[in-house]
């Protein structure tokens, strides 16, 4: 069963600047491509770091104010006062930059933006390049699929594929993003399959699990192969 990559929902257009690129430059490329951040990049299209907006704020936050150097000074202070006064994207940056593959899962992805802290996450090829990047809302964008298409994939890819259940067997309905199964199986160990392999496609909020089940197999998995008695 396909799940939703990185590759599905990056920007593949990605607005780069250079180690030397200055300042204002940098400002007007985030003003002109409406972004909030840039990846600093070598001529190899390797990613060094990344320039973002709160990078930039520095020097507005300490216009016409100099800041001085305190003797006992803690390392967030010493770095704003520094981007503050620097003027090239070497000495703006944040780095080393956060990065992901264009195959990692979505939830891999968001979990590694919560860790992190960060809005967005340069996307490189094997050889470590840029080929994209992905923000937040990117990732949401999983759930603007239609019920219909996540309808689809549940009965198509999870049940007639994955577990090769008859058609009628088991219905589905998709709401919201809230997908509802009904119907009966003959083991449970399948029913709990089918409710967790839903959970895991593309656009899926929540789901309820109403199948029913003729056996629960469960309990003779975990029996101890050794002593368990063999039915016949």
């Amino acid at each position: 069963m396909r799940t939703w990559q990185v590759g599905d929902v990056m920007t593949k257009d990605v607005a780069t600047v250079g180690e030397e690129t200055p300042y204002r430059q940098i400002v007007d490329v985030l003003i002109r491509r409406n972004i909030s951040a840039v990846p600093v990049v070598d001529s190899f299209d390797r990613v060094l770091g990344v320039v973002s907006e709160a990078d930039l704020l520095h020097k507005v936050e300490r216009a016409g104010h100099p800041d001085q150097r305190r003797v006992f000074e803690g390392r967030r202070r010493r770095t704003a006062r520094e981007k503050a006064g620097a003027l090239v994207a070497r000495d703006l940056m944040t780095a080393p930059a956060v990065t992901t593959t264009a195959r990692a899962a979505l939830p891999a992805a968001a979990r590694l933006m919560d860790r992190e802290v960060v809005k967005r996450l340069p996307v490189l090829d094997e050889l470590g390049r840029l080929v994209g990047i992905v923000t937040r809302g990117d990732l949401l964008r999983v759930h603007l699929r239609t019920d219909a298409e996540i309808r689809e994939d549940v009965v198509q890819q999870v049940l007639r594929r994955v577990l090769a259940v008859r058609d009628g067997l088991v219905t589905v309905q998709v709401r919201d993003g809230e997908v509802t199964l009904d119907g009966r199986l003959d083991r449970r160990s399948a029913v709990d399959l089918a409710g967790r392999l839903a959970g895991q496609v593309a656009g899926v909020v929540q789901v309820h699990n109403g199948v029913g089940y003729d056996v629960d197999d469960t309990s003779l998995m975990e029996l101890d192969p050794v002593h368990a008695t063999p039915v016949a």
